[in-house]
């Protein structure tokens, strides 16, 4: 594999249990590089056990990011065990696919919270710890319905929770930017999850494909590359960035 990118490293990343997704692909590439992992999810024994399948080293916390004294107590907890977190990945994150006159109050609580008030409270708990260290990466998930204008599943609320994702991105990298903690996005196009497992016809499948030039879905391991990448040494001067992970969907 040539060299570990992460060797030393330790990493939280959020809602990382889930078995097809996104968060535990990136859990998995970054302990193959030598990081530590801490995996985050709502469920205890499913975080437990997902980090136990990484290795001994690796840590399962239940976390609830729209809680912030949720979020507090498992940072914390994490400091005192390591005593010091390197990178965050803010991955935790639900979908619904509502039309606009479809979302009701509580459809638009829970999905900007769980996918931007946890990306932020999660990001407060983590920047003290990395001010201190005068070092640190962030990666922030949203997607490609954030700049498209929605997608394939998701409502207009979840392109607005993940446009805010881009938004604190950049607002977040400049003010960090002094204490060399880098801030970055991924913007994936689709890809081949749980979340989109099963709710597929074969209709869809074909018109999807259809406006992905490179012509299918992308995996969840694809976009762990990317985000080994913004959490690497490689990626020393890029902060503020959103990268485009969709197979050239939107090439603009």
């Amino acid at each position: 594999m040539g060299t570990a990118l992460l060797t030393g490293k330790f990493a939280v990343i959020t809602g990382a249990a889930s078995k097809r997704g996104l968060g535990l692909a990136t859990a998995r590439l970054f302990a193959q590089h030598g990081a530590t992992v801490a995996i985050l999810d709502l469920d205890q024994a499913a975080a437990a056990a997902a980090a136990a399948e990484l290795g001994p080293d690796h840590v399962g916390l239940a976390c609830n990011v729209t809680d912030q004294a949720s979020v507090k107590a498992a940072f914390q907890a994490l400091i005192a065990q390591w005593g010091r977190i390197d990178v965050l990945v803010n991955n935790a994150g639900i979908t619904q696919p509502l039309k606009i006159m479809e979302i009701g109050p509580q459809n638009y609580d829970d999905v900007l919270d769980v996918n931007l008030r946890g990306t932020l409270y999660c990001s407060q708990a983590v920047i003290p710890h990395m001010r201190g260290n005068q070092s640190g990466a962030i990666v922030n998930l949203s997607s490609v319905s954030a700049q498209r204008g929605g997608g394939i599943f998701g409502g207009p609320h979840y392109s607005a929770a993940k446009a805010g994702i881009l938004g604190l991105t950049k607002a977040m990298a400049r003010e960090l930017a002094p204490d060399n903690i880098r801030v970055n996005a991924i913007c994936p196009g689709f890809i081949a999850t749980d979340i989109t497992a099963g709710k597929l016809t074969d209709e869809m499948r074909v018109t999807i494909n259809a406006g992905i030039p490179m012509g299918r879905p992308g995996t969840a391991d694809e976009v762990a590359g990317c985000a080994l990448f913004l959490a690497s040494e490689l990626a020393s001067y890029v902060t503020g960035s959103e990268v485009d992970v969709n197979g050239g969907s939107l090439i603009h």
